[in-house]
């Protein structure tokens, strides 16, 4: 988990589904003992730090620490939590800006279900995120309570990656691998889900996890449906799907194959760049 992540970005706009998501990038950061970051776009930067999220409590809150502890009780957990309030009126262009000058190895977005977009001052700024960032992104559907819960607990045993020939699937195997490997999760199940003929199917190598299967299924019918499906039909805890990373998200067609699931999945989705970004950070 150390070499897959080792900066956290949390673009938040205090909602509550924010707040979900505030869990899940807080629960990677801590495991990977890494940088977290917390940043609001605001136009006249009018945003209070008390109105982020508040670390230390929550982790008083999930045992980690005592009561009443210092701000410096944080730091002995091997977190490094920086709070960021940025200005301008375009919410994409100010995470951008911070992702120029400050790179996160994972982005983690709370999403609105069947919309597939996180809302600051009117505008979807899910998906353009991840789009023009390229960078591995985590998206949090707000109205799911995902797999890491309020309590700090963590429950990840079924996830689903689909595959097809283009983009290249094996970083996003090596991802979700590491990433159930990192979230220290012992036993769980990968379905890897191909839609179309059985000759099409991508010839991929399988991490070995102790504790963990790989499971494969070749479906027909329409790509996204079946994506869907079934996610629903395993009750998956998070879907894992490779993107083009800068050149293009997923497949580079309009309305690409990654960011229709998002905007109907009921799971967590974990897009994994597959060009040579996502190999320098697997590596």
């Amino acid at each position: 988990m150390n070499s897959l992540i080792q900066s956290v970005l949390h673009p938040t706009d205090f909602s509550e589904g924010s707040k979900v998501a505030f869990y899940h990038a807080l629960g990677a950061a801590l495991i990977a003992g890494s940088e977290l970051t917390l940043l609001n776009i605001s136009p006249d930067r009018s945003a209070q730090w008390s109105d982020f999220p508040g670390v230390r409590e929550t982790l008083e809150k999930w045992g980690l620490l005592p009561p009443g502890s210092p701000r410096s009780a944080v730091g002995q957990l091997g977190l490094d939590v920086k709070k960021v309030i940025g200005g301008g009126r375009d919410p994409v262009d100010g995470v951008l800006q911070h992702l120029s000058k400050r790179p996160a190895d994972l982005i983690v977005l709370a999403t609105h279900q069947n919309k597939g977009v996180m809302k600051w001052f009117g505008k979807s700024v899910a998906e353009p995120i991840a789009r023009r960032a390229g960078e591995m992104t985590l998206f949090i559907p707000g109205d799911n309570a995902g797999f890491v819960a309020a309590d700090g607990s963590i429950a990840l045993s079924k996830i689903l990656v689909p595959i097809a020939k283009t983009p290249r699937a094996q970083p996003a195997l090596e991802a979700a691998a590491r990433f159930a490997a990192g979230l220290r999760q012992n036993n769980g199940t990968f379905t890897l889900l191909h839609v179309g003929e059985q000759s099409s199917m991508p010839s991929v190598d399988f991490p070995d996890l102790p504790g963990w299967t790989w499971e494969k299924e070749v479906r027909s019918g329409d790509v996204i449906q079946t994506i869907l499906d079934t996610a629903e039909s395993i009750d998956a805890d998070l879907i894992v799907m490779a993107t083009d990373g800068r050149n293009g998200f997923l497949d580079g067609l309009r309305g690409s194959h990654s960011e229709r699931v998002l905007r109907h999945a009921s799971a967590p989705l974990l897009t994994v760049p597959a060009g040579s970004y996502a190999s320098d950070v697997l590596g």
